[in-house]
């Protein structure tokens, strides 16, 4: 029964990791990544679509993104839609192709990205001191059943924080790299 819950908080504290990396990957660090614009979502026809559903998105250079709209009616859109980002990008259309061009980090900039990626991080610790809550919950209940006894529930619940732990570590480490990304010059 513990085994199980253990190995169901591993589950979500991963998925966790998983969406802490998604969202880092959106935080521009002065290189062109279609990973900056991907998700953004576009007012298509009344639906919001994600952006990557309704273009191609390219990196041709280290400082340019392209978008190919499959619908060229949705041009106007996706320029709409970037520039409402908060990402600071001004997105130039020809009417079939939206050039991106990536402008250099300022420092004040960078220090803002920064403190971004620790909200990021913060949401992530919390995302994983949730589960471990709902996990101890379980635990406590199942405890109280008599279905497991009490040194098996304390084994568990130290097996759980050290699963915590190192998730926690694991997004700490994923925001100094994605900070000494954004810091270097």
């Amino acid at each position: 029964m513990t085994a199980k819950l253990l190995s169901d908080s591993d589950r979500r504290m991963r998925k966790a990791i998983e969406a802490l990396k998604r969202e880092l990957t959106t935080i521009r660090t002065g290189r062109a990544s279609p990973a900056l614009v991907a998700d953004l979502l576009v007012d298509y026809y009344g639906a919001p679509t994600p952006l990557n559903q309704l273009a191609a998105i390219s990196a041709p250079e280290a400082r340019l993104l392209l978008i190919q709209p499959w619908d060229k009616q949705a041009i106007v859109g996706i320029e709409k839609t970037i520039l409402k980002s908060d990402l600071g990008l001004n997105p130039a259309s020809d009417g079939n192709i939206i050039r991106i061009p990536i402008p250099s980090l300022t420092q004040e900039r960078r220090i803002q990205m920064v403190r971004s990626v620790h909200r990021k991080v913060e949401d992530g610790h919390v995302s994983v001191r949730n589960i471990r809550r709902d996990i101890v919950e379980e635990l406590r209940k199942i405890e109280r059943n008599k279905e497991i006894g009490q040194d098996e529930e304390q084994r568990a619940l130290d097996q759980l924080q050290k699963l915590t732990n190192t998730f926690v570590a694991e997004m700490d480490n994923l925001a100094q790299e994605k900070e000494k990304e954004l810091l270097a010059l």
